[in-house]
């Protein structure tokens, strides 16, 4: 039941296509778009709007498609990955037998390339699928809950892709490329409110959080090792990260000794278990919501922003840093 941030946490599946002298000619034009748009890497959203622009030209798109909010949708694409969002969205509509893409088409294709392919003939047992929609629920209220968290934009306890059993999916208002040691401490709570709230409700904990906690802790060793955000171990970087060069690996330095690297397991063990009480403590002040939420996602399966249980910010922000 991993958490999905269209923050490009999956990698994007690329089928082959034939592709003709057009589409290579929209390829070369899009590179081009964002080299005077000045992105490199991971695009910002003024470079989506300029790539999107070249590829929409390749697809008859109709008058609800605009490649702003496009963009807005969907941080942390690169050139490919807009291109395969537009091939997505155009087949979206073939299969309605339409005409032209809506917007629509644009918002099915974003979901079906990050949370995967819905697989709604993978029938869970009435027990698992209470636990599922508990721990998708969980995740959803401590984000609500949170100060600065991404927008929760859906919450699904459909069953998608290979391993994913329900979805939460939050959508960044900003293209970011900082954050604070508190939104990060946020980052974490969101992501371990799935288990928390399965220990909170059944008084017992499942397999379904290991991607939560894999990215969970993946932040919180960043955040002492590289972000010098320990307490205790100060202001230093302990590992240097080197970044894929010619085809090879990442590959990670790591330079301290075996005492350090005790005091290190020991930060980062004392940031989970932080963050895990924090979402406990929210998911407890607000059961009712939990359970009444939970309650309505098993009945529709799929809620959206305002269908979730309303948490006003200001209860929460003495709980969330308490």
């Amino acid at each position: 039941m991993p958490q999905l941030d269209q923050h490009g946490a999956r990698t994007l599946v690329h089928r082959s296509r034939h592709e003709s002298p057009r589409s290579a000619r929209s390829r070369t034009a899009a590179r081009r778009a964002i080299r005077s748009t000045g992105a490199r890497g991971s695009t910002g959203q003024a470079g989506r709007t300029a790539i999107l622009k070249i590829y929409l030209k390749g697809i008859q798109a109709g008058k609800d498609v605009d490649p702003e909010p496009i963009a807005a949708l969907t941080p942390g694409f690169f050139g490919a990955d807009l291109a395969n969002l537009v091939n997505e969205a155009a087949l979206q509509a073939t299969k309605r037998d339409a005409k032209s893409v809506c917007l629509e088409d644009f918002t099915v294709a974003i979901e079906r390339i990050v949370a995967g392919l819905e697989r709604k003939s993978r029938l869970l047992i009435p027990r698992e699928r209470e636990i599922v929609a508990f721990h998708e629920m969980g995740h959803a209220l401590v984000a609500l809950a949170t100060p600065g968290a991404d927008p929760v934009q859906k919450i699904s306890i459909v069953p998608r892709g290979i391993g994913a059993l329900g979805y939460t999916m939050q959508r960044p208002t900003d293209d970011r490329f900082l954050m604070s040691r508190t939104e990060l401490k946020g980052k974490m709570a969101v992501l371990l409110g799935g288990r928390s709230a399965e220990a909170l409700v059944f008084d017992e904990i499942s397999s379904g959080a290991a991607d939560d906690l894999e990215k969970a802790t993946q932040i919180a060793r960043t955040m002492v090792t590289r972000f010098g955000m320990s307490d205790d171990l100060g202001q230093m970087t302990y590992e240097s990260q080197h970044d894929v060069f010619l085809g090879n690996p990442a590959s990670v330095t790591r330079e301290y000794s075996e005492q350090t690297a005790r005091e290190i397991d020991c930060a980062v063990r004392a940031l989970i278990e932080n963050a895990a009480n924090t979402a406990m403590k929210i998911l407890s002040a607000h059961r009712k919501q939990l359970e009444e939420g939970a309650k309505r996602l098993l009945e529709r399966e799929t809620l959206l922003p305002d269908e979730l249980p309303r948490i006003e910010l200001s209860e929460s922000q003495s709980e969330l840093h308490g």
